[in-house]
């Protein structure tokens, strides 16, 4: 019987031939991720828990700080204090202001055919580049880090055929939304969603970095794309080459299959309080907006600060709106301000801030106040996410957001023509 990628993937990793849908095995992982959300729990565990503390290979870990940066309070700083100073006494690759965890190992890191754990519940964005990247918690985090194996329940997997291509004015980010809110939340616990299909030639890294990112919030495991010449081209141009190519045999089985035509797409909002209570951006246009958002692992690189940046060129953000604007790695700031977009946002009254999670983590930069209301290109729109548990986030493309900062309530951006 044929395999999925995720199957093929971890088979891999397991050391065997074949995998089946339910099946547990014992895994080797190739890469651990962890950024200062969570680190300074697994050290607490690492340093009190374990009767023989050590690591299983130094040369596996990445460790990225990027939730809260620069510090904003003395438990913070200590924080990352006991974050860095392991990293520099066990020697595990650590960056620091250099960015949001996920751009930086699609950056610098991830290759097709590994398994990477980390601990963030994003880690699926590396899919794009045909990696099995999952998140888990500090315990499994830990027992990998220790020994370099974990566990994994082999999922089923979800296909998603895509077509056509995207119209203009419409983006990855109204496409996986859609997908989501089409599914639901609950649509694909502990599965594997897969992207496929002559659409998947439209789409860029950015496109499919953004899509992978968000499947989390349709409960999926994993998300998963073949490597194409698209991603071969943006692995050589970071300097990698993979571990290994998948592409789900003609036989494989799949849990349920998706046919969507992606010149149906239209832009989308997920309106508050979860993600997937999306609807169609002209259903909310005209609401309020108090501050816009973009940025985050999900919509801060080139492509989505360039989008903002010609919609602004020649207008002003809204004078009752606070419009941020966050690149999502250091990498992609400077290449912003090369290109003169760091320049056309700030001369539009935008706040360009340095590269980290900001406001879509929602604990350190643009917290918004009792009953204010938020557009972002943020991850999630949970109650409290991004401030008072009164306010409300509503999550939308690079053009949604950067529209609305503009006329101060939310539009998309045929609305300025």
């Amino acid at each position: 019987m044929g395999m999925t990628i995720a199957e093929k993937i971890i088979a891999a990793a397991a050391g065997v031939s074949q995998v089946k849908t339910g099946d547990i095995h014992t895994v080797e992982v190739d890469r651990l991720m962890s950024n200062d959300g969570t680190t300074h729990l697994t050290i607490d565990m690492y340093n009190n828990k374990l009767k023989n503390p050590h690591i299983a290979d130094t040369s596996k870990l990445v460790w990225i700080v990027d939730h809260n940066v620069p510090a904003d309070s003395p438990k913070t700083a200590a924080s990352h204090k006991k974050m860095r100073d392991f990293a520099k006494a066990n020697n595990i690759t650590f960056y620091e202001g250099k960015g949001v965890c996920h751009q930086i190992m699609m950056e610098n890191h991830v290759r097709p055919g590994e398994l990477i754990f980390g601990a963030d519940s994003h880690t699926c964005a590396y899919g794009a580049l045909g990696a099995f990247g999952t998140g888990v918690g500090c315990t499994d985090y830990l027992y990998a880090m220790v020994t370099g194996k974990s566990w994994l329940l082999v999922p089923e997997t979800i296909k998603f055929n895509l077509t056509g291509k995207l119209r203009d004015g419409v983006y990855a980010r109204d496409l996986i939304l859609t997908i989501i809110g089409k599914i639901g939340a609950n649509g694909a616990n502990y599965k594997a969603m897969e992207f496929t299909g002559t659409g998947m030639e439209s789409l860029n890294m950015s496109d499919r970095i953004s899509i992978c990112n968000l499947c989390v919030e349709a409960g999926a495991k994993t998300a998963l794309m073949e490597v194409d010449d698209i991603a071969m081209d943006y692995l050589h141009t970071h300097g990698r080459e993979p571990k290994a190519c998948y592409k789900s045999d003609h036989d494989a089985v799949f849990a349920a299959t998706y046919d969507i035509n992606l010149e149906e797409i239209e832009p989308i909002v997920a309106k508050p309080h979860f993600v997937d209570n999306v609807v169609p951006a002209s259903e909310v246009s005209g609401v309020k907006i108090d501050e816009a958002f973009l940025g985050s692992c999900n919509n801060g690189r080139i492509e989505d600060l360039r989008v903002g940046a010609a919609l602004l060129k020649g207008r002003k953000v809204h004078p009752l709106v606070r419009f941020l604007v966050v690149p999502a790695s250091a990498s992609i700031y400077k290449q912003a301000l090369d290109e003169g977009l760091i320049t056309t946002f700030m001369e539009a009254g935008a706040i360009v801030m340095n590269a980290n999670c900001s406001v879509c983590w929602g604990s350190c930069q643009g917290v918004i106040g009792e009953n204010e209301v938020l557009i972002s290109t943020g991850t999630r729109n949970f109650k409290g996410r991004a401030g008072h548990p009164s306010a409300s986030v509503y999550l939308a493309s690079a053009a949604t957001v950067t529209a609305s900062a503009i006329l101060g309530e939310i539009a998309t951006a045929d609305s300025l023509k």
